[in-house]
């Protein structure tokens, strides 16, 4: 009876243990990079940059452009976050940054941060556009005044066409990008994640979007999964988002299996000729669509270089009008400046003119003044004059006898 017992309990503590399994298997992982070199290696090539150490580069059409092919975004708890159909987009598109080799394509620096896409998003009249950041830019520089990218790396669709999971079948030609992107403000809603202390764009604001849509947009929920990988089903997003360590001085240092020299890397042109498919079972009217949108988008570097020489020409021609607006400015500034001078000196010479004026009318008024006076003294004097005429008449007599008296003395 106690042996009965003691298998039971044997029994309920092996079962006890399978059934707490998956729980801990649910928890959030720590890895190091090594996950990212032996899983994306089936997929690519691991080459040693002077820049930034490992990077990868996919082995797929010289079309494929991040955030871009094979994809779309979906709204999750955490903001829109790019659904990759490749099976290792699980990785290059939520860990490290990408950027643009003329000769290899698009290449992949692998990071230590999960976010729901690396992007830089901008909002026009009427478009929402993204583009994928850079190595070493954090999300702060990322969104500040000075980060600029290249036109051709930005993906643009209509506001009512966002949000698609064939968005693919809306984007708008490359070459409208150098409008919209010029007339366009970047969407800043940041958001931090609390367990990880990661900053992150989350994008579109949803309400905005469900008005240029017209459609209810319920939020997917973000599951962690066990394994490299990504599946999207019943409104649920299940995907493998460890937290990456940076590894520690006492620890072997990750590093690929395999890693192809540079100078051994074939051109994108050349490495890869089969055009991958937008999405899997699609029929076969859609896939020679999307074929032909590649084959497309692999002549535009010929069509964007035209772009951008009509654009140099376009600035050309605008700098000549500006300038020519700033000389018609300065003359006009110098003539103003001119009248503004003589309007000063006719003033300063009425000025003078009113004082001469002024003075010539006061010594008028002193001068008829001493012609008053002297009028009044030769008025006086000549009042005066008979009176001395009677006196001196009155005094001769005296005078005649007083000079008489004399002589006979």
């Amino acid at each position: 009876m106690k042996a009965t017992a003691k298998i039971f309990i044997l029994f309920l503590a092996v079962n006890s243990a399978l059934l707490m399994a998956p729980q801990k298997a649910t928890a959030q992982v720590s890895i190091s990079f090594q996950i990212f070199y032996d899983d994306l290696s089936p997929y690519g090539y691991w080459i040693d940059t002077p820049e930034y150490g490992y990077a990868w580069v996919p082995n797929i059409s010289s079309a494929f452009i991040p955030y871009r092919t094979n994809g779309y975004w979906v709204f999750t708890n955490v903001g829109w976050t790019w659904i990759s159909n490749y099976s290792w987009g699980w990785a290059p598109f939520h860990y490290g940054r990408w950027y643009y080799d003329s000769y290899y394509g698009w290449i992949w620096v692998p990071g230590y941060e999960w976010g729901p896409g690396w992007v830089i998003w901008r909002r026009s009249e009427g478009f929402y556009g993204w583009a994928p950041i850079g190595p070493g830019i954090s999300i702060t520089i990322a969104y500040s005044s000075g980060y600029r990218l290249p036109y051709n790396y930005w993906t643009c669709v209509r506001d009512r066409d966002f949000g698609r999971t064939n968005i693919y079948n809306y984007y708008v030609p490359t070459s409208n990008n150098v409008t919209i992107i010029n007339n366009s403000t970047v969407i800043n809603n940041i958001q931090r994640d609390n367990s990880t202390r990661v900053k992150y764009n989350s994008g579109p604001d949803r309400t905005e979007v469900q008005r240029q849509t017209g459609t209810t947009i319920s939020p997917v929920t973000l599951r962690e999964r066990n394994n490299p990988g990504q599946n999207l089903s019943k409104r649920e997003l299940q995907i493998y988002r460890p937290r990456v360590e940076k590894n520690r001085a006492a620890q072997r240092e990750p590093a690929p299996s395999k890693v192809v020299r540079l100078k051994d890397l074939q051109p994108a042109a050349q490495r890869n000729v089969r055009i991958q498919p937008q999405r899997e079972n699609q029929p076969a009217r859609q896939q020679h669509d999307d074929q032909q949108r590649q084959r497309n988008e692999q002549q535009q570097p010929a069509r964007q270089q035209r772009n951008d020489q009509q654009a140099k020409e376009q600035q050309v021609k605008q700098q000549q009008i500006q300038q020519q607006m700033q000389q018609q400015a300065n003359e006009q500034r110098a003539r103003q400046q001119r009248n503004d001078q003589q309007a000063k000196e006719q003033q300063r010479n009425d000025q003078q003119a009113k004082e001469q004026q002024a003075k010539q009318q006061q010594m008028q008024q002193q001068a008829n003044e001493q012609r008053a006076r002297q009028q009044q003294m030769q008025q006086r004097a000549n009042e005066q004059q008979p009176r001395q005429q009677q006196m001196q008449q009155r005094n001769d007599p005296q005078a005649k006898q007083q000079q008489k008296q004399k002589r006979n003395d």
